[in-house]
């Protein structure tokens, strides 16, 4: 993952990682509230030498009390020690108990030993300090004392600090607390949100098509929660924001395969030639990703640049196109490949635009056959000739094979991913199916873009206030306005 993807997770996930560190800074005050107050005092002891004068024995005593002082520091948790503590201060607990409230320690290169001890009372926390540090020393000097010593030790243990009460509690460190809970909360909900992304396999941007497939992003067609309401939206809206996504789309399309269309004659003058029509065939990986939309959509936007526009209902098992036009399509393509009718009458006219369709007719047996047949081959080379551009409505591909089929006869496929929905294996399975006949993928359109957050198209991040939606006080077209421009447009 790049910095940006890193970036867009934490967008993404900035609720949850909210959530989770107020969590951890509550469990963290909970914890600093109902925890018990420790006092901590100190007591300090200095451990000396029954040296001479001269300057051999005092290095030689100081030495000594280095070496030994380490040991002094573990003598001081010992029953021997703290016994004594027990019974002097009336304490209700054992040396064992008592040992885990006390710390010995020496600072390196001296010979003072710091004694720590703890305590639920700041008192008796100090207490306890005085009377480990005197009870050390007597333990000391009676172990260091020997008979060749005449019954003098030859080490003293003076304490030169006595432990203070202390007068604020040591634990619980109330700002500390809080700092780890945010720290433990934060890192929690950064390692929750990365790794529902790494395990979510499904297509959300531009970068995720891109690792699949090299065709190039020709569209992104924002969502529309009210699409089954207004599939037409270029002919219903035409002033909003999915419109001018489909009038981008028809500009990049334009694009697509320069130089690679062949001439024909044309057949109004003979001797005069021009390019052959541009067909090429919508899919997608399966069905409900806004395929058949965005063919009549993108008919609708070529239609309105002059140009000669045919859709060709090609979905054989589950026309929906003609439906969305508003045509009748009890007669269509399967009626033209059997030789039943002639194509002329078939084709249809959306109202006066220059865009045609042609229905799918009844469903066969055998979709597939008929749309590899060598009928369909000519047909789509006779529409090449008749049409500017020829758009293909076909199944999905990983249900059929339909598509991948008709993909070898046209000029070029796009595929219809929707931003959400599809998931990375099914686009590249899809994919796959349109190599494996030969054919390629001209580009990619995706559907069902969200308009805001770091999953927007980029097309989505800007520009839209232009054309007046995301404006204060601006409303959406009404239902009577939507339906008024449709008719206005048809009869243009």
């Amino acid at each position: 993952m790049e910095l940006s993807d890193y970036i867009r997770v934490l967008r993404k996930g900035w609720l949850l990682i909210l959530v989770l560190v107020v969590v951890g800074v509550g469990a963290a005050g909970l914890y600093s509230a109902v925890k018990a107050p420790i006092y901590t005092a100190n007591s300090t002891v200095f451990v000396s030498t029954q040296a001479g004068s001269n300057a051999s024995d005092l290095l030689q005593g100081q030495n000594f009390s280095q070496d030994r002082i380490t040991s002094y520091a573990g003598l001081a948790t010992t029953p021997s020690v703290l016994q004594p503590v027990i019974v002097g201060l009336h304490l209700d607990l054992t040396p064992s108990q008592l040992a885990k409230q006390i710390t010995a320690t020496a600072p390196l290169n001296t010979t003072l030993l710091q004694i720590t001890a703890t305590d639920t009372d700041p008192k008796r926390a100090a207490d306890i300090a005085n009377a480990t540090a005197e009870s050390l020393g007597t333990v000391v000097q009676t172990l260091e004392t020997t008979a060749a010593d005449k019954n003098v030790s030859p080490v003293k243990l003076t304490r030169v600090q006595d432990a203070a009460v202390p007068l604020a509690p040591s634990s619980p460190k109330i700002p500390l607390n809080i700092a780890l809970g945010l720290l433990v909360g934060l890192a929690i909900g950064v390692a929750i949100a990365v790794l529902r992304e790494t395990l979510d396999t499904r297509i959300r941007t531009e970068h995720d098509v891109e690792q699949i497939s090299e065709a190039p992003i020709v569209g992104g067609i924002t969502y529309d929660p009210h699409t089954s309401e207004r599939p037409l939206i270029v002919a219903d809206e035409p002033f909003s924001i999915r419109a001018e996504a489909f009038r981008t789309l028809r500009t990049n399309l334009q694009f697509l395969n320069i130089g690679e269309d062949a001439v024909v004659v044309d057949p109004e003058n003979p001797e005069t030639t021009k390019p052959r029509g541009r067909s090429f065939v919508l899919t997608s990986s399966l069905a409900q990703e806004g395929k058949s939309t965005t063919t009549a959509n993108l008919g609708l936007a070529l239609a309105s640049t002059s140009s000669n526009i045919l859709v060709v209902e090609a979905d054989l098992r589950r026309p929906k196109l003609a439906g969305y036009l508003g045509l009748e399509g009890a007669a269509g393509l399967t009626d033209v490949l059997l030789g039943r009718v002639e194509l002329s009458a078939v084709v249809q006219r959306w109202g006066k635009t220059n865009l045609f369709v042609l229905p799918a007719g009844r469903v066969p047996p055998n979709p597939s056959e008929l749309l590899g047949s060598k009928r369909m081959e000519k047909l789509i080379e006779m529409l090449e000739e008749r049409f500017d551009y020829v758009l293909y409505d076909a199944p999905p591909l990983l249900p059929v094979t339909d598509a991948a089929v008709l993909s070898k006869f046209t000029s070029g496929s796009l595929v219809v991913v929707a931003a959400g929905r599809t998931h990375k294996g099914q686009l590249k399975s899809a994919v796959a199916s349109i190599e494996q006949v030969g054919s390629a993928v001209s580009g990619i359109i995706m559907t069902m873009v969200p308009t805001k957050g770091p999953d927007a198209y980029s097309y989505g991040r800007y520009g839209y206030s232009y054309y007046g939606e995301d404006e204060p006080g601006k409303k959406r077209f009404g239902r009577k306005a939507k339906t008024a421009e449709a008719r206005r447009v048809a009869k243009a």
